[in-house]
C-alpha cells in the first residue's frame, strides 16, 4: 500500500533546458549542440548539482576552454533563462494527489543549492511538498543510494510504501534497487495511466 510519492522536479514538473538560453547565443543549431555536448556538458553541470560552487565549476571550465569563456559564464549568470514553464499536466496530477490527503508528497532533485531559490520563487507548487531534498544542499545526488536513503531516513519513509517518479531511467533503476517502486516519467499522460494501473486514486 503506497503512502508516499516522491517526485523528481526537472523535466517532470519544471521544463528546464539549457537550449532556451543558448539558442539566443549561438547562431546555428549545430554550434549550440556541440557546445552543450562537449563543453557545458550534463556531467559538468551535475558536479554543481552535487554541491560544487557555481563559481568554481565555471572557472574550471573556462580554464579548459578559454575561447568559450563568454558562453560558459552565461550558463549560470543567465541561468534563469533556461527555465521554461511548469509542466501543467504533471502539476495537475500533483495537486490531485496532494488534495486527496492520502499521501505524503516529497521531491528529490538534482539541483544546485545556489540556483534552487530561483525556482522556489517562480513555481508556486513547490510549496505543496511535505519536504524537498536538494542535491546541492546535501552535497550528493542521484543516482547515489545514500541520497535516496537520506530522504527515506529524514522523513521516516518505508521504501516498499513509496513510489518514485523520475524522467531519468538511471535514477529510476537506482531507486528500484533500494526497493522503491518507480515510474519512468515520459509525459503527464503516461504518468496518469501508470498511476491508475497502480491503483493510486488521484481524486478526493
Amino acid at each position: 500500500m503506497i503512502d508516499t510519492i516522491i517526485f523528481d522536479l526537472g523535466a517532470v514538473l519544471i521544463d528546464w533546458n539549457p537550449r532556451y538560453l543558448y539558442s539566443k547565443i549561438f547562431s546555428s543549431e549545430e554550434e549550440m549542440a556541440a557546445f552543450l555536448a562537449n563543453i557545458a556538458t550534463p556531467d559538468w553541470n551535475e558536479e554543481q548539482d552535487a554541491g560544487r560552487p557555481l563559481q568554481e565549476g565555471t572557472d574550471l571550465l573556462v580554464a579548459q576552454h578559454p575561447h568559450h569563456e563568454t558562453n560558459i559564464r552565461a550558463f549560470y549568470t543567465r541561468w534563469d533563462e533556461m527555465l521554461g514553464d511548469a509542466i501543467e499536466g504533471t502539476v495537475e496530477i500533483l495537486k490531485k494527489l496532494k488534495d486527496s490527503g492520502k499521501y505524503k508528497i516529497y521531491a528529490l532533485t538534482n539541483w544546485s543549492a545556489e540556483t534552487f531559490p530561483v525556482a522556489l520563487e517562480r513555481y508556486h507548487f513547490l510549496s505543496w511538498f511535505d519536504g524537498i531534498v536538494v542535491s546541492g544542499t546535501e552535497k550528493m545526488r542521484k543516482p547515489a543510494p545514500a541520497f535516496y536513503r537520506l530522504l527515506l531516513d529524514r522523513y521516516k519513509v518505508t521504501p516498499k510504501k513509496a513510489l518514485f517518479i523520475d524522467d531519468n531511467l538511471r535514477n529510476v533503476l537506482a531507486a528500484e534497487k533500494l526497493g522503491i517502486k518507480s515510474i519512468h516519467f515520459t509525459s503527464p499522460e503516461s504518468l496518469k495511466r501508470d498511476l491508475e494501473i497502480l491503483g493510486i486514486n488521484r481524486s478526493h
